[in-house]
């Protein structure tokens, strides 16, 4: 499959994974390229972004990424409601340490957690606590488990 990239866009297939070798600097340059957080979302043609060991890997997600990952979040809201818990849940959101790692999880959800993040519109990943629960939809082989380790995930 090919990329086309252009210098305001990056354009992949539907479930293409593109893997390149980069730096954090250049992970930052290509995530402000793509455009940061809900604006991005709002564009679906740009991909999804990560980054670790010296690697940042691209995925374009197909319909079926998206509906099984709804479904799955559904099932955990309905859960946790019937359980009386009280959570936060959130998705699209951009998880980053530093030189380390960034990663952006398909569904997370604050259940333990949920008070120390209520009402905050940015999460200080080096301070705040991480998400309780993440939920990731591996389609194109495009997630390790082991990405969740530097931010200590309980749940994946």
């Amino acid at each position: 499959m090919f990329a086309v990239v252009t210098p305001d866009t990056i354009h992949l297939p539907p479930g293409a994974v593109i893997r390149l070798p980069g730096s954090w600097q250049d992970y930052q340059a290509l995530n402000e390229q793509l455009g940061v957080g809900v604006a991005r979302r709002r564009h679906r043609s740009s991909p999804r972004i990560k980054y670790r060991d010296g690697e940042i890997l691209l995925m374009a997600p197909l319909p079926e990424h998206g509906r099984k990952v709804s479904v799955i979040a559904d099932v955990a809201k309905v859960l946790l409601d019937h359980l009386g818990r009280e959570y936060e849940a959130f998705t699209p959101i951009t998880m980053e340490l530093p030189q380390e790692s960034g990663i952006e999880p398909d569904y997370c959800f604050y259940i333990e957690n949920w008070e120390a993040i209520a009402g905050k519109n940015r999460i200080n990943w080096g301070v705040d606590p991480s998400p309780d629960l993440v939920v990731e939809i591996d389609i194109t082989s495009y997630t390790d488990v082991n990405d969740y380790l530097p931010y200590r995930v309980p749940e994946v």
